[in-house]
């Protein structure tokens, strides 16, 4: 497995049919609220299998917030996860930002918690689908 940084307009392909399997067909988001036109302007990771096919993506906005985390179906549980959010924790940091965020489907909360994310706030919806904000203090 590989797991690096990338440059959105070189890898924009992998990263929405990604995305597209993981939230639009898998989870019934709306195509036009998965693609909000912030990713050029994004810190984006991609995961690559042995094989070189890849198979998991995230992103970490400018201000902090990590989003779009999706690793495809076959490939859940191995922990590609947590390295992706490794990847973003230790970017943050080595740019010095202070804190990171994230919008976490509640199911996923245990996951985050796990990384030393804590709750803040009520829980709310995004495309039908119950999320509570996390934060890391760096």
């Amino acid at each position: 497995m590989r797991i690096e940084i990338v440059k959105y307009s070189d890898y924009q392909d992998e990263i929405i049919r990604i995305r597209h399997d993981v939230f639009v067909i898998g989870q019934n988001v709306p195509p036009d609220l998965e693609i909000d036109g912030k990713d050029s302007e994004c810190v984006q990771v991609l995961v690559w299998d042995d094989q070189d096919r890849p198979i998991a993506t995230g992103r970490m906005q400018m201000d902090g917030k990590i989003g779009r985390m999706a690793v495809l179906q076959p490939n859940r549980g191995q922990g590609i996860g947590r390295r992706m959010l490794d990847v973003f924790i230790e970017h943050a940091r080595s740019n010095n930002y202070e804190k990171v965020y994230l919008n976490s489907q509640m199911q996923a909360t245990p996951f985050y918690e796990k990384a030393g994310f804590q709750s803040k706030g009520k829980i709310f919806y995004e495309a039908g689908i119950p999320h509570v904000k996390m934060m890391l203090n760096l």
